[in-house]
């Protein structure tokens, strides 16, 4: 059995005083407590990374690729019945895929994939709202984007402020926050796109998506995971909110070996992480709960990122 400080290292949580886990091994308390495992892949900053990088490549050589990803996934879900499958955004542009195809490969891709939910970054305006518009037919999965308001737009009505989804007895909200797009994006590019403030915004939906009886609250962020400006980040996101479990975030394209816990308004974690860009990598979070107490009783695992490189 693994002690707690031990348990905490590999878990990927830090030590810090407001997680209080008792010593345990994980398929031992699924054997005596009979935990429910919600486990979430996850990617982020994909810019339409279709094929792997070249063999000769100087930093990747042959790692990443959209086919290798379909098969890891497909992986995943044979082994773990109850997973989401969720991006945080920077789906398009860098490669000729999307300057041909206007972001119709990566959604149709990530649509066989079974994605379950994204949010927006900012250079899925790189074809301007007319241009995301066009290609949403190809994804069958839903964006939230809870600090755009798109109402004077395009793609009015067309993204949602949040999602609930039903995994086994937990329930799921999940709900984007997006990058200020002025200074970022040419205005033509996102027109009269409404950004709200990050933070306040996040508190009011986390709070709504817990009165809706949600277990386990989820931000799809794409506001980068630290910056030393003090600008707004993930961590500063997770300081300064409630009721937020987990913040998947994207646009710094930080490859984080394990995911961060941050101390929220009311001293609870929130675990934070980031796999990096071009499908490098494949973020994998397990999370167990206790099936009678579900919320009440919760019990937070992380596995190390799965890479998608070919086996040598």
């Amino acid at each position: 059995m693994l002690d707690r400080r031990e348990f905490l290292r590999k878990a990927g949580l830090g030590s810090m005083g407001i997680i209080t886990l008792s010593s345990f091994d994980i398929p031992e308390m699924i054997r005596e407590r009979e935990l429910f495992c919600l486990t979430i892949a996850h990617t982020n900053d994909m810019h339409s990374h279709v094929d792997p990088f070249p063999p000769d490549h100087s930093k990747y050589p042959g790692m990443g690729g959209m086919a290798r990803r379909l098969s890891l996934i497909r992986e995943l879900r044979d082994k773990n019945p109850h997973l989401l499958l969720l991006d945080s955004g920077d789906i398009f542009q860098g490669t000729p895929y999307f300057n041909f195809y206007g972001g119709e490969v990566e959604f149709r891709l990530m649509s066989e994939m079974g994605y379950d939910c994204a949010t927006m970054g900012n250079h899925d305006f790189d074809n301007g709202l007319e241009g995301f518009d066009k290609m949403l037919p190809y994804a069958s999965f839903p964006f939230v984007t809870s600090n755009y308001d798109f109402s004077d737009t395009v793609l009015a009505g067309k993204t949602h402020r949040f999602k609930t989804f039903q995994r086994g007895p937990i329930k799921i909200g999940i709900f984007g926050i997006g990058i200020q797009l002025d200074g970022l994006v040419s205005k033509p590019l996102y027109g009269n796109t409404i950004h709200k403030e990050e933070v306040k915004t996040a508190n009011e939906i986390a709070l709504e998506l817990k009165e809706l009886d949600c277990d386990f609250i989820i931000c799809l962020s794409h506001l980068g995971f630290s910056y030393s400006d003090g600008k707004i980040s993930d961590q500063i996101l997770a300081r300064e909110t409630k009721n937020i479990d987990l913040i998947l975030g994207g646009h710094t394209h930080t490859f984080l070996d394990q995911p961060v816990a941050i101390g929220n308004l009311d001293d609870k974690p929130v675990i934070i992480n980031q796999v990096g860009w071009a499908g490098l990598v494949v973020g994998k979070l397990d999370f167990y709960f206790d099936k009678s107490l579900k919320n009440k009783w919760c019990k937070q695992t992380a596995t190390l990122p799965v890479k998608t490189v070919p086996k040598k």
